[in-house]
C-alpha cells in the first residue's frame, strides 16, 4: 500500500487521475485496450473531472461501475448510472460502458455484468471509501467470503445518512433501502486499485482503515491486502492522523 498526500481535494483529484491515466496507457500499450472500474459520489468528482482531461485513447477503454440503488429511476439526481453517463461516458465516449442497473430485470443484469467482468481482469479500479468505511455498497459487516461478483444488499443507516448529507436525497426516508453492488472479492480482482478519499467527513473512515487490522466491520481494511493499492488523502481526510503536510 502507498499513501499519497495532497493539500486539497482538487490536488488529490489531479494526482489520482495522473496515476489512473498511467495505468490505462500501460494497459492499452500492452493489451491494445484497458478496463476501468469507476466509483461515484461527491468524493470522486474532482478525480473524474481531472481524468476526463487526460490524454487517453478512450476508444480503447471499457468502463465498469460499482453499484446502483434498486428501484431508483435513472432520471433521479442520485442515480449512479446518470452520474457516470453525464460526467464521464457522454464526455469521453469510451469503447463500452457496463452499467449496474437498479430497475428492470436485476437478476439478468447481474448475470450479464458477471459474464463481462470475468472476461478479463479490470486494469484499474477507482474505489472510494464511505463514511462507514464501506467500499461500493458493502457496508459493515461486509461479506468477505462470497465469490459472487455482484450482490443485492440492504443499506445501513449511516450509509443512507451519508447520501442525505451529500445532498443526493432530502431525507433518509427518501434513500432506497436496497442496492446492487460489486462484491469485495470482485473489487479485489482489479490489477491495481486507487482510492481517492478527500474531505473532512471521511477522516474517521481513513483513520479506522489505516489503524485497524483487516476486518469486515471496517470493509476498506481489505484494500490494504491488495498487491497494488494507492490511497489518496487530503489535509481534511487525514486530519485524524499524525501527518504533517
Amino acid at each position: 500500500m502507498k499513501i499519497n498526500l495532497s493539500k486539497t481535494s482538487k490536488e488529490l483529484g489531479q494526482e489520482a487521475a495522473k496515476l489512473t491515466a498511467k495505468y490505462l496507457k500501460e494497459a492499452i500499450k500492452k493489451n491494445g485496450s484497458a478496463r476501468l472500474l469507476l466509483s461515484t459520489g461527491a468524493s470522486q468528482l474532482d478525480t473524474i473531472e481531472a481524468l476526463i482531461a487526460m490524454e487517453i485513447d478512450w476508444s480503447k477503454v471499457e468502463m465498469f461501475h460499482l453499484d446502483e440503488y434498486i428501484d431508483l429511476p435513472v432520471t433521479h439526481p442520485a442515480s449512479f448510472q446518470k452520474y457516470l453517463k453525464e460526467r464521464f461516458v457522454d464526455v469521453v465516449r469510451p469503447k463500452a460502458a457496463h452499467y449496474v442497473l437498479g430497475e428492470g430485470n436485476i437478476e439478468e443484469n447481474i448475470k450479464s455484468l458477471t459474464k463481462e467482468v470475468r472476461k478479463a481482469p479490470i486494469d484499474i479500479g477507482l474505489i472510494g471509501i464511505g463514511q462507514n468505511a464501506h467500499i461500493a455498497f458493502n457496508d459493515p459487516p461486509a461479506d468477505f467470503d462470497t465469490k459472487e461478483s455482484f450482490l443485492v444488499l440492504h443499506l445501513d443507516e449511516r450509509c443512507k445518512m451519508q447520501q442525505v448529507d451529500e445532498g443526493w436525497f432530502k431525507t433518509i426516508e427518501d434513500v432506497p433501502k436496497k442496492a446492487v453492488t460489486m462484491s469485495v472479492h470482485q473489487i479485489m480482482q482489479c490489477e491495481a486499485i486507487i482510492s481517492p478519499v478527500p474531505h473532512k467527513e471521511k477522516a474517521e473512515a481513513v483513520r479506522n482503515t489505516l489503524h485497524h487490522e483487516v476486518t469486515n466491520q471496517i470493509p476498506a481494511t481489505m484494500l490494504k491486502k491488495h498487491k497494488d493499492y494507492n490511497l489518496f488523502i487530503d489535509e481534511n481526510s487525514a486530519s485524524l492522523l499524525n501527518i504533517k503536510f
